[in-house]
């Protein structure tokens, strides 16, 4: 709610001020322009209308006699008032197309320079940031991942967008070893790896990554293991003499059997 205060120690007699704080649609008027001792009160009010319209409005006699009960003549000699007394400015200016329009300035404290408008300066540059560090250089290959490395680095030459990084070839080894554990001839891992590729190929070892996680063969089945050797007999029969006797002999003969027949020999 807007605050009234009345001016402090009225008098018996004179002015008395009850003022109301203006929150909105007010103009703020200088003491020089109302209580100028050379302008008249017709000057004075149409000074204040015209500091109270806002820019672009229509200003001529007519548009402001039309609004107000004086009349042109009136306003006419308001005006030059004061344009006298340096409250009021009015010239003529041709426009890029040729015509003349008229161009009307109010002052509310003339002989005053207007302070420029206040700009918000612009916020400092943001600070440069460092770069990030370079990735570090992929680990070294083990022997047992050379074979699928040199596999996957080929693979341009049978299509130039199968184009690998060093470190995508690292990455994707292990995958393409799994291949060849699991019994997959280079020749059948390259075929697969380069079939029926996308005419658009943006990102290949995210391709390549998907193909071999997503159709890696199962292992091979396991051989049965050999049977075991037939258990050696502990006796034998002879030949000759039906004894048994404990192996091993060359002849199937037992010792005295062999003995007689080297004598007979």
């Amino acid at each position: 709610m807007a605050s009234t205060q009345a001016s402090a120690r009225p008098c018996a007699s004179g002015l008395i001020h009850v003022n109301v704080r203006h929150t909105t649609r007010y103009t703020v008027v200088g003491n020089h322009l109302s209580q100028h001792r050379e302008l008249s009160l017709l000057a004075k009010g149409l000074a204040l209308y015209l500091q109270s319209l806002p820019a672009g409005a229509s200003v001529g006699i007519k548009s402001i006699a039309s609004r107000h009960p004086e009349s042109e003549l009136r306003i006419a000699t308001a005006m030059r008032e004061l344009e006298a007394h340096g409250y009021l400015e009015r010239t003529r200016e041709r426009l890029p197309d040729g015509r003349i329009v008229p161009r009307t300035i109010s002052y509310n404290r003339p002989g005053a320079e207007p302070k420029p408008a206040r700009t918000t300066a612009p916020p400092p540059p943001p600070a440069r940031k460092a770069p990030p560090p370079p990735p570090p250089p992929p680990l070294p290959l083990t022997e047992r991942h050379r074979a699928a490395a040199a596999l996957l680095a080929e693979l341009r030459v049978h299509d130039p967008r199968l184009l690998l990084s060093e470190r995508d070839v690292h990455r994707l080894a292990p995958e393409v070893t799994a291949w060849l554990d699991r019994g997959s001839h280079p020749d059948a891992v390259r075929r697969m790896l380069c079939a029926n590729l996308p005419a658009s190929l943006a990102h290949p070892a995210g391709f390549l990554a998907h193909r071999l996680r997503t159709l890696l063969p199962p292992p091979l089945p396991t051989p049965p293991p050999p049977a075991p050797p037939a258990p050696t007999p502990r006796f034998i029969e002879c030949d000759d003499c039906r004894r048994p006797f404990p192996p091993p002999t060359p002849d199937g003969l037992c010792t005295d059997c062999r003995t007689a027949a080297r004598a007979v020999a």
